[in-house]
């Protein structure tokens, strides 16, 4: 693995900051208070190719890797503009179509995806499952008229409200009678489809959804990669979303940290600097630290996936959406307490990134779920659960 980033890599970090600073914090948090999606800034990221990078170019995409789309997903985020349907759309979804979808399917999804002309959101959590997958009850049965008949319920989906389509993760029944795990593609405007909207504490322009799947008819064709879609197929999709949240979680860092610095060299207090002052200095220090060191495990985390080793991939992307997560959350808490009362008032844009930093310590998987993981997969220790 080759740490400098190749000149088409630093051209495009360069491109995806000028864009994005060209809107800046301010916008999003107007976007969000107005109940808005940010339209504006993914039209243009989709027109300029940012949106579709790791999609391939047959189809739209850049022909890329998660790599870059981690990179542009980052740049966004450290310019106070992190979009999280970017981790959605053309990482989960997008992935798992180029990979695994028919060839009608890629044709019909990708280059929209890619463009930002459509959005597929993804439904895997549920009320009653939680983290565990394998209680999942979402069904689609054998429609006697040709297809399935879905019926289920998913909670904390984000974006719903702005998609095209819902990725669903359920099950079929086999001739043996019992389920297996499907993916299905679930137009938003198909009848039996309804969604409720979840009051969040948070300031962002994707909205959280419980989603209501009843007797919904869909034909053959929705499902992506047959009707077992085994954990090969869902981590393909799963391995970049944790990637792409560990993106999104060291672009807020890195942005709460700017703004922090910034602030304590023209923050003169006895005619010093505030920055000056250890005890400020070294805990921001320390931040910066951990920011680039989870970079390091992303970055690898998005070269395995790139290479095509999955089973190595799912242990660092785990590694890397855990360290990026940590990281945020102590950037963001220490720049905010630099700043003193500065640091929660709206001029500074930093008190709401407090809750925004936090949740990727609970979603897409909790930080003690990836304990687990790595206390079994890694360590080699008991099953705990």
């Amino acid at each position: 693995m080759n740490f400098a980033e190749t000149d088409e890599q630093k051209e495009l970090r360069k491109a995806v900051k000028a864009l994005a600073e060209s809107y800046g914090r301010d916008y999003m948090r107007a976007e969000a208070k107005a109940g808005k999606h940010a339209d504006a800034l993914w039209r243009e990221a989709g027109r300029l190719g940012f949106l579709g990078v790791n999609l391939p170019e047959e189809f739209g995409g850049g022909g890329a890797g998660i790599y870059e789309l981690s990179l542009v997903l980052e740049e966004l985020s450290a310019a106070g503009c992190p979009l999280l349907m970017m981790v959605v759309s053309p990482a989960i979804c997008g992935t798992i179509i180029a990979r695994y979808g028919t060839r009608e399917q890629q044709e019909q999804w990708l280059p929209s995806i890619a463009d930002g002309s459509k959005i597929m959101a993804f439904a895997i959590t549920e009320p009653d499952a939680g983290s565990n997958s394998h209680q999942i009850t979402t069904t689609g049965q054998a429609d006697p008229e040709g297809g399935y008949i879905l019926n289920g319920r998913k909670v904390f989906i984000s974006g719903v409200d702005n998609a095209d389509a819902i990725m669903v993760v359920g099950r079929t029944s086999s001739a043996e009678g019992y389920l297996r795990p499907a993916l299905f593609i679930v137009p938003t405007d198909a009848p039996g489809l309804q969604w409720q909207p979840i009051e969040m504490e948070l300031n962002a322009t994707e909205r959280q959804f419980m989603v209501f799947l009843d007797d919904v008819k869909l034909p053959a064709d929705a499902i992506v990669g047959g009707e077992d879609a085994n954990l090969a197929q869902l981590f393909a999709g799963l391995n970049p979303e944790r990637i792409m949240v560990a993106a999104l979680s060291i672009g807020i860092g890195r942005y709460a940290l700017a703004r922090a610095t910034s602030y304590m060299k023209e923050r003169t207090v006895w005619g010093t600097p505030i920055g000056a002052h250890q005890g400020l200095a070294h805990p921001l220090a320390a931040a910066a630290i951990e920011i680039e060191l989870a970079r390091l495990m992303m970055q690898k985390a998005a070269w395995l996936v790139d290479s095509g080793d999955d089973r190595a991939a799912g242990e660092a992307a785990n590694m890397a959406k855990y360290a990026a997560a940590e990281a945020s959350v102590k950037a963001v808490d220490q720049s905010v307490h630099s700043l003193g009362g500065n640091g929660l008032t709206v001029e500074y844009g930093l008190g709401s990134l407090i809750n925004v930093a936090r949740v990727s310590r609970i979603a897409p998987v909790s930080r003690e779920m990836i304990l687990n993981f790595v206390a079994q997969q890694t360590l080699g220790l008991p099953r705990s659960y």
